[in-house]
């Protein structure tokens, strides 16, 4: 069910109307507010109506707000195109940025295929291509991957990152706690460098500190001149340990600054 509000009057002798001030806005089964979408213009022609500065919001299980210089709705699908200087602000902070986004609100779906940044607190993604269900949390950034994730305690002011590049796709699934990166996966930290066909990072429920790592197909991991080769390879957060299998099989205790380390978390 949708609902729409227009202030300003059309212009008469123009093919199509043109209105200062416009609001439109949907409601779910029960007639409470699921979405609305706020413009300084609008262009109605046809089925399109064209928005200048688009300020949208979804009220949904995951409250977000969306704004853009330009969008063009679709009045019978509802579908939404957002373009230039796409801003997505999720309820706990989290930030999308990319230059066009379409978002079909009844599928709970935002996609792009340009280039994206996604930032939370301690870490930021980058990538190229994107589809995320806000609902849901979930966020599959297609290729050229490259992830930041702060290391440090909560509680210490030291910037410790570690670097995550892959060739694509990367899921993130909130929900889990849980990041998966495929394909010619790369993690660097300091002067050590993890490599593999696929790493999965599980994290906090606050998606702000690793808890645990397993890195599955050609593990690889050199520190200097040291070199160490796996079929798989399992990282603990709470021993401090990486364990790896395969060829051969060997156990490292990681003190003080080694890869993935997290200060004692």
């Amino acid at each position: 069910m949708v609902g729409l509000a227009l202030c300003g009057v059309a212009a008469a002798m123009e093919p199509e109307q043109k209105f200062q001030g416009f609001n439109l806005q949907g409601y779910d089964d029960n007639g409470e507010k699921a979405w609305n979408v706020n413009g300084d213009t609008a262009d109605i022609i046809g089925e399109e109506i064209i928005l200048h500065n688009v300020d949208a919001n979804s009220f949904g299980e995951q409250k977000m707000n969306v704004t853009a210089k330009t969008g063009t709705v679709n009045q019978t699908s509802g579908k939404m195109r957002l373009e230039q200087d796409v801003v997505v602000t999720s309820e706990d902070g989290k930030q999308l940025t990319t230059d066009t986004l379409d978002w079909n609100r009844d599928d709970d779906l935002v996609s792009t295929e340009d280039d994206v940044r996604i930032t939370d607190v301690g870490m930021m993604a980058t990538g190229t291509g994107m589809n995320a269900r806000p609902g849901l949390k979930t966020a599959r950034i297609h290729e050229d991957v490259t992830v930041m994730i702060d290391t440090a305690p909560k509680d210490v002011e030291e910037n410790k990152t570690v670097t995550i590049t892959s060739d694509g796709p990367m899921e993130i699934d909130q929900a889990l706690s849980l990041a998966t990166f495929e394909d010619n996966v790369v993690a660097v930290q300091d002067d050590q460098t993890l490599m593999a066909d696929r790493m999965e990072i599980y994290f906090d429920s606050e998606m702000s500190t690793i808890d645990k790592m397993i890195c599955t197909g050609n593990v690889r991991i050199q520190q200097g001149e040291n070199r160490s080769y796996a079929t798989k390879a399992v990282y603990s957060a709470k021993t401090q340990k990486l364990t790896l299998t395969g060829r051969p099989k060997l156990i490292m205790l990681t003190e003080g600054g080694s890869l993935f380390a997290t200060s004692g978390n």
